[in-house]
Parts: C-alpha cells; structure tokens; sequence
C-alpha cells in the first residue's frame, strides 16, 4: 500500500540512519563527498531540502562548524532528531513541502539535497529547480546527490506505476506519497539547466547514484 511520505519516514525512523548508510550503495561515500563539495568559509547559508536526520549535515559541520543550515522535511520525527544532534549548531528545522515552502531570493550560499528528490516527476523539479535558482545567491550553486533510472524506459515505468497504483489504491489527492520514481540523469541535467542554471555537471557517480553541481 502506498504511504504518505511523511508517514512513510516517521514510521521508520529507528532504523533511518542504519538503512541510508549501510544498504544504500555508495552511502558510506557519497554522504562525507557530498559534505565535501560545500563551502566552508565562516557563516555560510546553506538550504538542505529533504534534509531529514541531516546524515550530510554530521559531515559538513566538522568541515565548517559556523555554517548556518535551514533544513526542509515533511517528517516531524526526523526533524526532532535533528535538532536534537545539532542543538549546538546555527540550524532551523522546518516541517513541511520544499515545494510550498518559500525559500526566498538570494538567500543561501549553496542548497543541498541528498536522495530525496527521486520522488519526483520532470515538471514538478522544474518547479522546484526554478524556485531554488531564485534562492541561491550570485555564483551560489546546489548540490544534488540521487539516484537515477538508468533508461528512458525505466523512468516511464516507475511513473506508470505509480498512477496504477494510486488508481488501484484510489488514491486521488494532492499529496505526496513514498514510490521512487526517479528520472535519469539526462533528464535531470535537462531539467537544471531549464531553470537557469549557468553550469550543471556530474561531479562523481556511486553505481546508480550521482553527485551533480549546479552554479547559478
């Protein structure tokens, strides 16, 4: 059966970390690279959307303790953890959709997102993509950590899927619920560089995961 997202994740968060880290390909290496790629001169703005226990923010605040983070994510529970782990730290914890939540224009040194944004369809990133363009600062850029279908065919399967069962489940509203359906990476660089973004490269790939940078 298909699940609200936010149920999704609060139902299953007592063993969240163990699963991101350990069964996800890659995991070990992506989350400190991700860390990595962000800026670390004092006081830096950084937007974490999908943020949940913020595994990428343990990396990035030993590289830059001064950071200030605001972090977006529609599980409670996860952002109770958060706060929790980073009391000590510059952070703001808000629950609700990246997608309605305003971010505000020029706001953020870089935005950050790690394996949260494969729930979704083309049209609805080119939303969000536009929106987190008019967020970040002059040269600020995001980075964007996922996993992607490997063929066009794959892409169109999961999305069909979806609808077939949410039609079979007689789901018919407008929230989100948790079924991966994520695009490949062609058409997620396509979709970057849409929303305006001056430059969009894939900086490292872990099997079916990839690290992209995207430079206002």
């Amino acid at each position: 059966m298909l699940e609200k997202m936010n149920e999704f994740f609060n139902k299953r968060i007592g063993g969240y970390e163990e699963h991101q880290l350990y069964v996800i390909e890659g995991a070990q290496e992506f989350y400190p690279y991700t860390a990595s790629c962000l800026p670390i001169w004092d006081s830096t703005e950084v937007l974490d959307l999908g943020c949940g226990t913020g595994l990428e923010l343990d990396f990035y605040f030993k590289r830059n303790p001064t950071a200030k983070i605001t972090g977006i994510d529609l599980a409670e529970d996860m952002l109770k953890i958060l706060k929790n782990k980073f009391s000590d730290k510059e952070l703001t914890a808000i629950c609700g959709s990246y997608f309605d939540i305003p971010f505000g224009k020029e706001c953020y040194d870089a935005i950050v997102s790690v394996e949260s944004l494969h729930h979704f369809t083309k049209e609805q990133k080119s939303f969000l993509y536009k929106k987190t363009y008019q967020a970040l600062k002059h040269n600020g850029y995001l980075i964007l950590t996922d996993y992607f279908a490997e063929t066009d065919e794959l892409e169109c399967f999961y999305r069909q899927e979806l609808m077939r069962l949410k039609l079979e489940q007689g789901v018919c509203d407008d929230e989100f619920y948790h079924y991966d359906t994520p695009l490949t990476k062609t058409h997620e660089l396509e979709v970057l560089e849409e929303a305006g973004f001056s430059s969009v490269k894939i900086l490292a790939e872990w099997g079916a995961t990839a690290s992209i940078k995207a430079i206002k």
